[in-house]
């Protein structure tokens, strides 16, 4: 039986330190954080659901792992200070605070991300979130920073390496912050790749680093493993976060191959926080939630980072908690493409690691012009007050709907076969009516049985009709024109095969040398052509069509079935031919949610295929916004 738990780990503990004096950078870090987080969880049934694994505190061996052991003795020392001792002893780092009981935490919230790897690697649970504090992503290897004390992220990696044997960790940082921490840890270590993207505005924004810009990317053997992606405007929207993943992220993530995944799940990153400014919903992150689950056999923990909004920080912990848990997504909103900024950050971002990475090999060139974060000019500082009067009055009048309520179907999958075929476990065996509609019926024969009674073929579509109604049935009331019905009013069809044909906006033919049967380049052409056109688009069903001769292999075939589940509130049908029984238990088992198999670290793409697929997306990003990588100043939105 396959792991499918997810762990949940807190401690009321966690919550028993506050600021004991007034400094209004640290006056947002309170306990109310964690509770509001947990209190969620639990009124929405999740915490229910979830495996509730138990806090440790992590040894000073754990510690160690990252941490000197000067600033170790030093931190273990407060407990016993008084007042004005901690106050002079927060003066040596960096927007942080110190009480008397945050030791005791600090070691709560690293030992509860080492709880969570455990939990994870030992086949425990399938993934996790742990809801801790203080934060970590910030701490250094002798100083405390952002309140931050350990750094439970970075301590999670090295000891995942070095208790597991783990060759490949991966670190998602989407906090609004730039983790310095975990950069500074791992920037010579090609063992682990760091991705962040950051509220930067061109070094204003704190930590205010020269080290956080695009051009960061590690050093000696780690060149090319540390990827920030600058945000020098506040307000990015879902379009700008969706785009960064499937133009960097995830090529490279795929191409780099981890064994586990960590995410620093920071949610100032989430509309109306004070601290980032920025408009992203928070059910954006069940699809960046679920666009990591097919990596590493869906090893996946995420430990909690930044969130200072109590409104939107529990709705976005309970958005990434249901998406561990395999419910189906909320539809995507407001994709409406991404900004000028999010263009040429990611630009910038694409050219400094094309060198490092084959799946970016075709990325454009670094911008001659201004765009070049590094080349824009600092404001004057009159100028920077101005701005940042706005922004809070801006921020006041901050509003957004709750997410939508999401609730998983009560069969998960069906499976309609022939006779003789066994249905896989956890799926229900699908049989149409025994008296289907008439007027159904009558519709299939005059629409795709003209030339003959074919009685086996009416029954098929008899009962894949069927079994699209009850998909329908199961669905929440969308007001949408392409509600489902057995005829579509509109489709977007995409084809993969060896034949060139002519492309429109709703029929794309992507033509790769060997069809289906380089997983690089079908893989790249799922990334960063597929998954954004879907997005995009926003369908109301996948149909994934399966042909025996197309050289799919079933791993990618899996990790495209399970990548596209994340659209359509998870409504998916998949056709396959009777020759290719072989192939439905891993299918069945991919609808059920399991993640898809590791595809190994991948080669480089055919160059042809790499070329052709560029010229594709630069094509048919006149039409869709979500494929564009650069910004329009810098050639119309494409790269040549």
């Amino acid at each position: 039986m396959k792991t499918r738990g997810t762990a949940l780990i807190y401690d009321e503990e966690m919550t028993k330190y506050k600021l004991l004096w007034v400094d209004p950078a640290c006056k947002i870090e309170v306990p109310e954080r964690l509770t509001v987080s947990h209190e969620a969880l639990v009124q929405s049934g999740l915490a229910d659901r979830c495996v509730s694994v138990p806090v440790r505190e992590a040894t000073d061996a754990d510690i160690l792992l990252v941490h000197s052991e000067e600033y170790l003795e030093a931190v273990k020392k407060t407990p016993y200070m008084t007042l004005e001792d901690l106050k002079e002893f927060t003066l040596q780092y960096g927007d942080v605070y110190f009480h008397p009981n945050i030791y005791h935490c600090a070691k709560l919230a690293a030992g509860a991300a080492l709880q969570l790897v455990d939990s994870v690697m030992t086949g425990k649970v399938r993934n996790g979130m742990a809801l801790v504090r203080p934060p970590g992503h910030h701490s250094m290897r002798s100083a405390a920073n952002g309140f931050c004390v350990f750094n439970n992220v970075a301590i999670a990696a090295q000891y995942a390496k070095q208790k597991y044997g783990v060759k490949r960790v991966l670190i998602v940082d989407w906090d609004v912050h730039h983790g310095q921490g975990v950069q500074y840890c791992f920037e010579d270590d090609p063992s682990v790749l760091y991705f962040s993207w950051h509220r930067y505005e061109h070094q204003k924004f704190w930590p205010q680093l020269r080290e956080s810009d695009y051009d960061s990317v590690g050093k000696e053997k780690g060149a090319g493993f540390n990827i920030n992606v600058p945000w020098n405007k506040v307000g990015m929207k879902n379009s700008d976060y969706l785009s960064v993943f499937c133009h960097v992220l995830l090529p490279v993530a795929y191409e780099f191959c981890p064994d586990l995944v960590l995410v620093c799940a920071g949610f100032d990153s989430a509309i109306g926080d004070p601290e980032g400014k920025m408009c992203a919903s928070p059910d954006v992150f069940a699809h960046l939630t679920h666009l990591l689950m097919n990596l590493a056999g869906g090893k996946l923990c995420a430990v909690l980072e930044g969130g200072y909004n109590l409104t939107s920080l529990p709705q976005s912990v309970c958005q990434t908690v249901q998406t561990l848990l395999g419910d189906p997504a909320p539809p995507p909103t407001n994709l409406d493409g991404p900004c000028q900024s999010a263009l040429e950050s990611l630009h910038c971002v694409r050219s400094a690691h094309k060198q490092y990475w084959s799946s970016l090999k075709h990325a454009a060139e670094l911008p001659t012009s201004d765009i070049s974060t590094k080349r824009i000019k600092l404001a004057e500082e009159g100028e920077e007050r101005l701005e940042k009067v706005e922004e809070e009055e801006s921020a006041e009048e901050e509003s957004w709907p709750e997410p939508p309520k999401r609730v998983a179907p009560p069969v998960r999958t069906a499976l309609l076969l022939p006779d003789g075929v066994a249905c896989p476990d956890g799926c229900k065996r699908f049989s149409s009516s025994d008296d289907p509609d008439p007027v159904i019926v009558n519709k299939l024969r005059e629409n795709f049985l003209k030339d003959g009674d074919d009685s086996d073929a009416l029954d098929t579509l008899s009962g894949l009709t069927a079994l699209v109604d009850n998909m329908e049935k199961n669905e929440h009331e969308r007001h949408d024109d392409r509600k489902l019905s057995p005829m579509f009013r509109k489709t977007l069809l995409v084809q993969f095969s060896n034949k060139r044909s002519e492309e429109h906006k709703y029929y794309i033919p992507v033509c790769l040398k060997k069809g289906c049967g380089d997983v690089s380049g079908f893989t790249q052409a799922l990334l960063g052509l597929l998954l954004p056109l879907a997005y995009e688009y926003d369908p109301s069903l996948v149909l994934l069509v399966r042909m025996p001769d197309s050289g799919l292999c079933d791993g990618v075939w899996l990790q495209l079935t399970g990548l596209l589940q994340g659209l359509a509130q998870g409504h998916t049908l998949v056709l396959m031919q009777e020759e290719e029984k072989t192939c439905v238990a891993p299918t069945a088992s991919s609808l059920l949610g399991d993640p898809a198999p590791s595809l190994g670290q991948l080669h480089a793409p055919l160059p042809e295929d790499a070329e052709a697929l560029e010229r594709l997306r630069h094509r048919l990003q006149v039409d869709w916004k979500l494929l564009q990588t650069t910004a329009p100043e810098s050639g119309g939105g494409g790269e040549r």
